[in-house]
C-alpha cells in the first residue's frame, strides 16, 4: 500500500512539474497553426515570418541563461513558479496583443499601428520562451533529484512525453478552430460590431489559438504552489528535515536514509561554478552537455513542429489537410515517445539513441528525395522522422542532461545544456522559411539530413551508459574516467 502511495505522489509531482513541457510543446505547435493567418494579417514576408514564430525560442534562450542560477540559488520551486507566471502573462499578452485593422470606436480593443502591435506580439512570445527557457532546464533536474535510480529514465521521459502531448493537443486545437470558422476565418468582417468571440476564433483567429494556452499555463501556477522543493536541493542548502519529509514519501524511510547519506557524501565539495564545469573530471560530460542538445536540434525538429502545416502544404495543396498531416505528426511524436518510456530502462540511453539517429538520418534524406521528385508521399519519411526522434533525442536528451552532472552544479550545467539546445532550435526555425524560399523544401532536409551524420560518431564514441546508476554513482564514474 505505501509502494502504491508513493508511486502516487511521485506521478503527481513528475506531472506538475512536467506541464511545463506541456506547455513548451504547446506553444510550439499553436503557433503552426497561426503562420498563415499571422502573415496575412501583419503582411509579412518568409524572414519575418522565421522571426515571430522564433522569438519564443529567442527567451528560451534568456531562460536558459537566468535558469542555473535561480535553480542553484533559489530551489527548483520557485524557480518552476516564475516561469510558469512568465507563461500565463505571454499567453494573455499574445491573446489581447493590440488592434491595429478596423474603427478605432470598435469596443474590442484599441487601435495601434501595425508595427506597433507586431512588436507587443513579439514580446509577449519572447516573455513565454523566458518562463519555456527555465522550465526546460529546471523541470527536468526536479524530477530526476525525485526519482530512485531505476525508474529515473521512464519519469524524466515523462517530461519529454508532456511536450509531444502538449503539440498534439495544440494541432488538434488548430484543427478544430480553424474547421469551426470554416471560410471565414481570417476574414474581416462588414459587421461594424463584431461578438468578442467572432472577433477571436474567426476574424482574428491567430488570437484565440494563442490564448488556448491561457488555462493551462495558470493550472502549471496553481498546481506548484502545493509542491515541495526538491530534496537534494534541501540537503545542499542545510535543510535535512524538510527533505527527508519528501524522500520519505517517495522511498520510505530505509530508502529515505540511504540516500541521505550518499548525497551528504557527494555536496561536500564546493561547487566551483563555471570553473568546475571546464574541469578535468567534467570535461566529458561537459561535451555532452552541449552537443548532445546541438545535434539534437540541428536534425530539424523544430522547424518541423512550428511549420509542420506549411510544410507539408508544399506538397499537399489543402489547408485543412496539411492540418489533419500536422495531428498526424503530433499523433506519432506521442504514440512513439510512449516506446522510449517503455524501453528506456530495458534498452539503455545510448543504444536508443544510436538507433534513433540512425532512423532520422534516413527518413530526412527520404523527405528530400520525395520533394525532389514532387511526390505528394512525403508524409510517410516525414512520420519515420517524428517517430525515429521520439523514442530517442525527444526524451533521452532531457535524461542525459539531467543526470551526468553533480548535484551542487546540476542547474547551471542544465542550463547550459538548454542553451545549446534552444540557441541551435533558435536559428533552425529561424532560417526554414528563407530556406524553403531559395534551395527548396527538398535541399532543406537534404541539409537537416546531412547535419544528422556528425551525431552518429559522436554519440558512439562520446556517451556512456547511465542506464540504473544513482546520480551520485554516475559522479563517481567520470572521476575514475579521469583517474585512468
Amino acid at each position: 500500500m505505501h509502494k502504491l502511495r508513493s508511486s502516487l505522489y511521485l506521478i503527481s509531482l513528475s506531472f506538475t512539474a512536467s506541464l511545463g513541457g506541456f506547455l513548451f510543446g504547446y506553444d510550439t505547435a499553436i503557433i503552426s497553426g497561426c503562420n498563415t493567418f499571422l502573415q496575412a494579417h501583419f503582411n509579412l514576408s518568409a524572414a519575418m515570418l522565421g522571426w515571430v514564430v522564433s522569438s519564443a525560442l529567442l527567451g528560451t534562450i534568456l531562460g536558459c541563461i537566468i535558469s542555473g542560477m535561480i535553480t542553484d540559488r533559489f530551489g527548483r520551486k520557485r524557480a518552476l513558479i516564475l516561469a510558469a507566471l512568465l507563461l500565463s502573462l505571454s499567453a494573455m499578452g499574445s491573446m489581447l496583443t493590440p488592434r491595429f485593422q478596423g474603427n478605432p470606436d470598435l469596443p474590442l480593443w484599441f487601435t495601434s499601428d501595425m508595427n506597433a502591435a507586431f512588436t507587443m506580439l513579439v514580446i509577449a512570445r519572447v516573455i513565454g520562451g523566458i518562463g519555456v527557457g527555465i522550465t526546460s532546464v529546471v523541470a527536468p533536474v526536479y524530477i530526476s533529484e525525485l526519482t530512485l535510480p531505476e525508474n529515473r529514465g521512464k519519469t524524466v521521459s515523462i517530461y519529454q512525453l508532456s511536450i509531444t502531448l502538449g503539440i498534439l493537443l495544440a494541432f488538434l486545437v488548430d484543427w478544430s478552430v480553424l474547421h469551426s470558422a470554416g471560410d471565414a476565418a481570417g476574414v474581416i468582417s462588414q459587421n461594424a460590431s463584431p461578438g468578442f468571440f467572432e472577433w477571436l476564433f474567426v476574424e482574428e483567429i491567430w488570437r484565440g489559438m494563442l490564448g488556448t494556452e491561457i488555462p493551462v499555463a495558470l493550472t502549471f501556477f496553481t498546481l506548484l504552489l502545493f509542491t515541495p522543493e526538491s530534496p537534494r536541493w534541501l540537503v545542499a542548502n542545510n535543510q535535512e528535515e524538510k527533505a527527508m519529509v519528501t524522500m520519505v514519501r517517495i522511498g520510505g524511510l530505509d530508502q529515505a536514509k540511504s540516500q541521505l547519506k550518499e548525497i551528504r557524501e557527494m555536496i561536500k565539495e564546493k561547487t566551483g561554478g563555471f570553473r568546475e564545469l571546464f574541469s578535468p573530471v567534467l570535461r566529458r560530460p561537459f561535451l555532452i552537455g552541449i552537443l548532445l542538445p546541438m545535434f539534437s536540434h540541428l536534425s530539424g525538429i523544430a522547424a518541423i513542429m512550428y511549420f509542420a502545416p506549411n510544410i507539408i502544404n508544399e506538397a499537399i495543396a489543402s489547408v485543412e489537410s496539411s492540418f489533419m498531416g500536422a495531428v498526424l505528426v503530433g499523433l506519432v511524436n506521442s504514440a512513439f515517445t510512449f516506446v522510449a518510456i517503455q524501453y528506456i530502462e530495458r534498452t539503455g540511453r545510448r543504444k536508443l539513441l544510436l538507433i534513433g539517429v540512425v532512423g532520422a538520418f534516413i527518413s530526412l534524406a527520404a523527405v528530400g528525395i520525395l520533394f525532389a521528385l514532387d511526390s505528394t508521399l512525403i508524409i510517410i519519411p516525414l512520420l519515420f522522422y517524428v517517430a525515429s526522434f521520439a523514442f530517442s533525442y525527444g526524451p533521452i536528451t532531457w535524461v542525459i542532461i539531467s543526470e551526468i552532472f553533480p548535484t551542487r552544479i546540476r542547474g547551471l550545467a542544465a542550463s547550459i545544456g538548454s542553451f545549446s539546445l534552444m540557441v541551435t532550435g533558435f536559428f533552425i526555425t529561424l532560417t526554414n522559411p528563407v530556406l524553403i524560399e531559395s534551395i527548396q523544401a527538398s535541399g532543406t532536409f537534404f541539409l537537416y539530413a546531412g547535419l544528422t551524420l556528425p551525431a552518429i560518431w559522436f554519440i558512439w564514441k562520446f556517451v556512456p551508459e547511465t542506464k540504473g546508476k544513482s546520480l551520485e554513482e554516475i559522479e563517481r564514474y567520470w572521476k575514475q574516467l579521469k583517474s585512468k
